[in-house]
């Protein structure tokens, strides 16, 4: 069957999704129908339904529109918009979508955050937040992602990305919000059904060989924590389905 992005916005309430100028029409259709299984794909594996891929409505896409040299994929924060270029973001729509996830639950997890903050972060620079079994369970992921299996040093990723970053000179590869994005990736790549446009080159990459992705116990206890978390909001959305409430 052959899908459009009209048909994605409207599945999944998408705020909008913008496509470039210099797109052609069989590339348009091309992206649409990778991007409705990729989504589909995502949405599956973590079983929850089509507002958390969407983030309830706030979340824009973009598909080859601007884009920055070297970078294939980005989200903006300041308004909320997932973009992939058009020759390079193919890959990386599951870390792109945990930055925009990441993004999202901060204000609804923690008091008094900044517009523009990430969970990870603010979690990391123990910032005060609302107590609640899903917020216990975001944290493990966090727990998992930044620290040790005892919680008493630093993850093995995050002394990986931070020699990664010595290297550079620069503070990238360490900061919280990409680590747990990286993450998520080695999550979905491990747990779904392959997609290639989804996630790609978490275990044969250069990224990958430097340590830049989450490896054997380590990997293992991310993803269990993730894929509890996410099964656990899942859940808790199909109990308040159609009363209104909210479980985060």
């Amino acid at each position: 069957m052959k899908v459009s992005f009209i048909h994605i916005r409207r599945r999944y309430d998408f705020r909008s999704i913008e496509i470039g100028r210099w797109v052609t029409e069989s590339e348009r259709d091309r992206a649409a129908q990778r991007f409705n299984s990729a989504l589909d794909v995502l949405m599956a594996t973590l079983g929850v339904p089509e507002q958390v891929i969407s983030l309830r409505s706030s979340l824009g896409l973009q598909y080859g529109i601007g884009g920055q040299p070297g970078v294939s994929a980005h989200y903006i924060p300041a308004t909320r918009q997932l973009a992939l270029a058009k020759n390079a973001g193919p890959g990386s729509l599951a870390h792109e979508w945990f930055h925009a996830f990441d993004h999202y639950i901060a204000p609804k997890t923690f008091l008094g955050c900044d517009r523009q903050a990430f969970a990870s972060s603010l979690w990391l620079d123990s910032q005060a937040f609302r107590p609640h079994t899903l917020t216990s369970q975001l944290f493990r992921c966090f727990e998992a992602v930044l620290l040790n299996a005892a919680g008493t040093e630093p993850s093995d990723l995050f002394k990986a990305s931070r020699i990664a970053d010595s290297h550079q000179n620069s503070l990238y590869w360490a900061r919280p919000e990409e680590m747990a994005a990286r993450a998520f990736e080695a999550f979905i790549e491990d747990t779904a059904p392959r997609d290639s446009f989804l996630v790609r080159g978490t275990r044969n990459s250069d990224e990958a060989r430097m340590g830049l992705y989450p490896i054997g116990a380590e990997r293992d206890r991310i993803s269990a924590a993730f894929s509890n978390y996410f099964c656990n909001l899942g859940r808790a959305l199909s109990r308040v389905a159609g009363t209104g409430g909210k479980p985060h």
